[in-house]
């Protein structure tokens, strides 16, 4: 009993490393193609297995391409942004926005997020999905953390999800739209804190009580 047992979490194990092998795989032919441009024989070459082996985990490109998306969505969750409600806005603020862009512009994280605005109208649910589940959640992170300093007397703010939006948009600018574009590499951590502080404090100006 106890061998059957050791195999089956071992088969477990196998399964699991296959799979991402192949998403890993899959992740660099639509970096490389584009969605349109990939197929699966191109998807079965770069993951370093057979076509049937392909399709034994996912029926077609659609599948794998929501599986990686949900990969991502897991990836952004894990990011521990501190929300802690007791802590002032400015500090609060700077470590969000320095966390939220590194994970957002990360090195071999904008495929995901191109990929998906090019397919987001043919294949509307991944489009909404990955907002509300990876850029709406975040955002309401931060606005449920903006209304606790509300509360806190140490902001005056009508529109916290609306706030949270702005300051959000405003950590992104220079950054995100060159690197999506592939315009410019992914930014480094200076370039992220100087941005980031200068959104800090244009946010403050507009909503600290003084």
């Amino acid at each position: 009993m106890v061998a059957q047992t050791h195999l089956t979490v071992a088969s477990g194990d196998e399964d699991s490393a296959k799979r991402h092998q192949i998403m890993d795989g899959a992740r660099r032919v639509f970096m490389d193609l584009g969605f349109d441009g990939a197929s699966m024989n191109e998807i079965a070459r770069a993951a370093g297995v057979s076509k049937g082996t392909l399709y034994v985990y996912f029926t077609d490109k659609n599948r794998l391409f929501e599986a990686i998306v949900e990969q991502e969505t897991l990836e952004h969750g894990k990011t521990a942004f501190n929300f802690d409600p007791a802590l002032d806005a400015e500090t609060s603020l700077r470590a969000f926005g320095r966390a939220y862009i590194e994970i957002l512009c990360r090195p071999d994280g904008g495929s995901a997020v191109r990929t998906v605005m090019a397919i987001a109208e043919r294949m509307p649910d991944v489009g909404r999905r990955f907002y509300d589940r990876v850029i709406a959640h975040t955002m309401r992170l931060l606005a449920t953390y903006l209304a606790a300093r509300v509360s806190a007397k140490e902001l005056a703010i009508d529109d916290c999800e609306l706030a949270a939006a702005q300051f959000m948009r405003m950590c992104q600018a220079t950054l995100f739209e060159p690197y999506v574009f592939q315009a410019k590499p992914a930014p480094t951590k200076e370039q992220i804190a100087t941005v980031v502080d200068s959104a800090a404090r244009l946010f403050l100006a507009g909503y600290r009580i003084r």
